[in-house]
């Protein structure tokens, strides 16, 4: 894959601006920068109006545009692109800039709020459930049962060893291991961000009543630390298997491959536009029954005195596994899910991490960034690289691709991090493996982060 770089964004005849060229992705600025900055009238409380309204429409297409300005950019800084989270990262903090220090009316950040978590609204309750449905879906088959018998225990132990590191140098600073582990291992561990952190400081956000972004922004700063962390163990990793031929399967996951081979097959049907409609009709209906399933678990929980909640999107991921081992799904909506799927987590990320940014305290991120932050970050990804490499020989793996896929990616910012991980580890060729660490490792980390927080978040 071609290099991304700044030429080809002021190239008129280039279409880089999220399929625009740049004319028509200026023209496209001007009126949002009208929308949103231009006075115009008196709202309702008397103090100046604008032409911005907080449907949804209107607010997806003003978060799209201030999300292609910063992503595009973010994607062709050097080292920034590689190592930090490329454009992704980049307009969740100038989005946080923006909103921190006032770049915005006060208008636009009611709008903002509207379109991101509230009702009738709530671009999150489209976004995380087509993400989780298209993710756990697409798995192939026998891959997924395959890997609960052998793989997915291999990620366990990451997460075991994760979790001792973590604790283990916390409590050299102080912090508790329930702290580590709530604020600490599950946004490192917990599939990326999309799939991963959003959707877990929904849930404890639901937990706490208090808004989502607090815990966000901090979840966010340690898994971009975690992410350049991974990244720069996998070229480490790929070093010491050059060292030690015998820690490594040279690409090879699996020892005796010949004989206990997984092939990932996903979904290469090629799906019609009712088959995504379908996909995306099958996702509300799912929606739905967790929905059902989760206010059904609340009433028996609170009639028992259970204090042991479960949220919904727990209900939602073990639906999806169900139908997909059960092979109760067609190819070819599968195929549609995996469209789905491709559509919110590539093409409409910058507008939730824009929303997400502009709700963010620049300052909260700032605190972030700190000695025993970065400790217990390193901690957390060599503890799960440790804990899989001792054990992996014993579960018919080769430690150091075992590492590298249940441990770092597990350890990064979900498909995005998964690429950078595998290409700086030289080992593009087992993506399939780390897509089961990022999804259904990532979803088992929001049942983990549904309990704890249900325990003990307050």
């Amino acid at each position: 894959m071609a290099k991304k770089n700044f030429k080809e964004l002021f190239d008129p005849k280039e279409h880089k601006w999220g399929g625009f060229n740049l004319p028509t992705f200026l023209c496209l600025l001007i009126v949002v920068a009208i929308v949103v900055y231009v006075p115009f009238g008196i709202d309702k409380d008397g103090n100046p109006g604008s032409f911005l309204r907080s449907n949804f429409l209107i607010m997806f297409s003003v978060l799209a545009i201030f999300g292609l300005l910063f992503g595009e950019i973010g994607d062709r800084i050097p080292i920034w692109d590689e190592f930090i989270g490329g454009g992704t990262i980049l307009v969740f903090v100038l989005a946080a800039v923006f909103g921190t220090y006032k770049l915005v009316p006060e208008n636009f950040m009611k709008a903002v709020n509207i379109f991101y978590n509230k009702q009738p609204v709530n671009f999150l309750e489209m976004f995380i459930p087509a993400l989780i449905v298209g993710s756990v879906l697409t798995v192939d088959r026998k891959t997924l049962i395959k890997s609960i018998s052998g793989y997915i225990p291999l990620i366990i132990i990451g997460v075991v060893g994760a979790s001792i590191g973590g604790i283990v140098v916390g409590f050299i600073f102080g912090k508790t291991p329930i702290d580590v582990m709530m604020n600490y291992v599950l946004p490192i561990m917990g599939g990326g961000t999309g799939a991963g952190a959003i959707p877990m400081s929904e849930i404890w956000s639901s937990k706490t009543g208090r808004p989502a972004s607090e815990w966000f922004a901090f979840a966010i700063s340690i898994l971009s630390i975690a992410n350049i962390i991974a990244i720069l163990s996998g070229a480490l990793l790929k070093k010491l298997g050059e060292v030690k031929q015998n820690l490594t399967g040279n690409g090879e996951l699996i020892i005796d491959n010949s004989k206990e081979a997984i092939k990932d097959k996903e979904v290469e049907l090629k799906p019609e536009l009712a088959d995504t409609t379908a996909a995306f009709i099958m996702t509300g209906v799912l929606f739905m029954v967790a929905h059902i399933l989760g206010e059904l678990w609340a009433a028996f929980a609170k009639s028992h005195h259970i204090d042991f909640e479960l949220h919904r999107l727990v209900f939602l991921i073990l639906l999806t596994m169900f139908l997909n081992i059960a092979n109760l799904v067609p190819d070819k909506i599968k195929a549609g899910a995996k469209r789905m799927q491709t559509l919110f987590s590539k093409h409409t990320i910058w507008i939730l991490m824009a929303a997400v940014g502009f709700t963010t305290d620049v300052q909260e991120i700032i605190n972030a960034v700190t000695i025993s932050n970065l400790l217990i970050a390193l901690a957390i990804v060599l503890g799960a690289v440790g804990f899989i490499m001792l054990i992996a020989r014993k579960m018919k793996f080769y430690p150091i691709e075992a590492a590298i896929t249940a441990g770092l990616c597990m350890a990064n910012r979900g498909g995005a991090g998964d690429v950078a991980v595998l290409g700086a580890a030289d080992r593009m060729d087992l993506m399939s493996f780390a897509q089961i660490s990022s999804r259904i490792g990532g979803a088992m980390m929001l049942v983990l982060g549904s309990v704890l927080f249900g325990l003990f978040a307050k």
